[in-house]
């Protein structure tokens, strides 16, 4: 069964792009058919999985519109070992050309309805913002990775998301969950990071990934060589805890099939 899965916070800057990448990286690694879908006008996770954005003739943007299939956008990501329907500065004008439109918010579900069954997972990098292009990730997702940084503003922001996530699951996915609250560059000796983990494991529980993210300069190189970490330096700290994070994922989901 195919699963989807939303990765997003509306905070900016919290290695969600980063995360999307380096998850898909890692679980094509261990014989995933893996799908990333960039909903992101910045096009990172595009530029960051080795595709040129600047050069895309076609993106996610002429999908959303209905203007084109999504298996005729998508592209492989070499350096990643995944399929990628890619985005540019384009996808910001869906915003408007939305607004207006039948079943809005229900588009990229539709789109992606034709190509799942090809896939394991297929991993959403929604934009840094409570949007309709979040609203469609949403949507199409059944769970939602919620990666953040452990800091005092990030719990806040986290209880606007929640609450999001509780309005989509009452009106347009009834079977939207979280999936799992993932740390991301993480400081073990700071002790504020180890103040807020704490509040985070006690509110939410096994939703909080045993593995967490550590600050490490080759993740934040990688994508600058159009590379998963995983493929830049495989040995550094941040590769390999995000291979531990995509073993972990896996034993999630083979502990919860559905």
């Amino acid at each position: 069964m195919t699963r989807v899965l939303a990765v997003t916070n509306q905070k900016g800057g919290v290695g969600k792009t980063t995360t999307v990448v380096n998850v898909a990286a890692s679980l094509a690694s261990l014989g995933l058919r893996v799908l990333l879908v960039d909903l992101d006008p910045q096009g990172n996770a595009t530029t960051g999985s080795g595709i040129e954005k600047q050069a895309l003739t076609q993106s996610i943007y002429h999908v959303l519109l209905g203007q084109s299939e999504a298996r005729a956008v998508r592209h492989r990501s070499s350096a990643g070992g995944y399929d990628i329907l890619p985005a540019n500065r384009e996808l910001a004008g869906a915003e408007v050309e939305l607004v207006n439109a039948e079943d809005r918010e229900y588009r990229l579900r539709l789109a992606l309805s034709d190509i799942a069954h090809e896939y394991d997972m297929i991993l959403l990098d929604c934009p840094p913002a409570l949007n309709l292009l979040t609203i469609n990730g949403l949507v199409a997702a059944m769970r939602v990775l919620i990666p953040m940084q452990c800091e005092y503003y990030a719990l806040e922001g986290l209880s606007d998301l929640v609450q999001t996530i509780r309005r989509v699951r009452g009106h347009l996915n009834t079977g939207l969950e979280i999936e799992g609250l993932l740390r991301t560059m993480l400081d073990p000796r700071n002790a504020l990071a180890q103040q807020v983990s704490a509040q985070l494991e006690q509110h939410f529980g096994e939703k909080v990934y045993r593995t967490a993210i550590p600050r490490n300069v080759r993740l934040a190189e990688a994508p600058s060589h159009g590379l998963p970490a995983l493929k830049y330096d495989p040995a550094s700290k941040g590769a390999q805890a995000y291979l531990q994070l995509a073993h972990e994922m896996m034993d999630r989901f083979r502990a919860s099939p559905s």
